[in-house]
């Protein structure tokens, strides 16, 4: 990036079906981030993630009057991670800012994640107090959370939320990755150790309903597990080995029971266990080994991380039609 053209922050949000909230959430950016920063030293990188409303007339709208409102229009849904990383490739601030663009996340407390970074850390997240989630996105940030201890070796007690801060050279290293499978926790986490924390408040959702289903949640998780670790397919191959030798001890058992006993006769149920055993490990193994064929098949193809269709407020850097791959 062009240093000469670098502002203080930058905050990306990812945007789907929010119209609504979105003139209440420019509004909110403004109202703190200008006496923060000072004019014409921050800017809000808006990424449309072609949802199912008018957002991006109302970006369109919104971004005539404020030059420093970005708007991205994104060709077709690439989720919420891949939205970022299109905000990322052209947000110019020193520092940058992710949140979520439902009002839960409290823009004021953006000054206090670039404060964290100025003490010289690289990456700071936000912790909340008590999350305005329902149960079973409670209970699946717990899973992810145990997971990516695991996988990704995540410092224990650190919630990787979406309200997160970064300095620039994080965020280039971030950028450096071209896989079409974004986990940008996941990437953040590979670029550095230097990470700080913040408690603030979960807001509740100003309108609407979130587009996170659980369906992308586990599709979430899904590369997380597989695009940065191969701890799962060690998974498949211990689960082998302990399958082979509890059904090596088994037969060994049937034999002496056998030899002891030569009237006895080998049961169906033991033998339909057995297969059924085998069977099912041999499924897992063959799915797992599936999803990282695909992943690779899908990377060779140099599938997009996204596509941008228009763009608002955005300079030379950035084209219209531009693909990532």
């Amino acid at each position: 990036m062009d240093k000469s053209k670098q502002i203080d922050v930058s905050v990306v949000i990812p945007v789907y079906g929010s119209a609504s909230i979105l003139p209440q959430l420019v509004a909110r950016l403004q109202e703190v981030l200008e006496p923060a920063f000072g004019h014409s030293c921050y800017e809000a990188v808006l990424v449309h993630d072609c949802g199912p409303d008018n957002s991006w007339h109302v970006i369109e709208g919104l971004a005539k009057e404020r030059p420093w409102l970005v708007g991205i229009d994104l060709r077709k849904n690439a989720g919420q991670h891949n939205a970022i990383m299109a905000g990322l490739g052209v947000a110019r601030g020193r520092h940058i800012v992710t949140m979520d663009d439902d009002l839960q996340h409290d823009p004021a407390d953006v000054s206090r994640i670039v404060d964290k970074l100025r003490e010289g850390f690289d990456l700071c997240y936000v912790q909340f107090e008590r999350r305005q989630h329902v149960l079973w996105k409670r209970a699946g940030s717990w899973f992810n959370d145990f997971v990516a201890r695991r996988l990704l070796k995540k410092p224990k007690g650190l919630y990787l939320s979406p309200f997160r801060g970064m300095l620039d050279e994080v965020r280039d290293e971030v950028l450096r990755y071209e896989g079409p499978f974004v986990y940008v926790d996941g990437l953040l986490l590979q670029s550095t150790s230097s990470i700080a924390t913040i408690s603030a408040r979960h807001h509740s959702r100003s309108d609407g309903q979130s587009g996170y289903s659980l369906k992308k949640s586990v599709s979430l998780w899904m590369q997380m597990a597989t695009s940065f670790s191969v701890v799962p397919l060690r998974f498949v191959s211990i689960a082998g080995i302990c399958a082979s030798f509890i059904g090596f001890l088994l037969a060994i058992v049937v034999i002496v029971k056998k030899l002891s006993t030569p009237d006895l006769a080998v049961g169906w149920a033991s033998l339909i266990v057995a297969v059924l055993m085998m069977g099912g490990l041999q499924l897992l193994g063959l799915g797992v080994i599936g999803e990282y064929t695909g992943r690779v098949l899908l990377s060779l193809n140099r599938r997009p991380q996204y596509l941008i269709r228009r763009s608002v407020n955005v300079d030379a850097r950035v084209s219209d039609d531009q693909v990532v791959s």
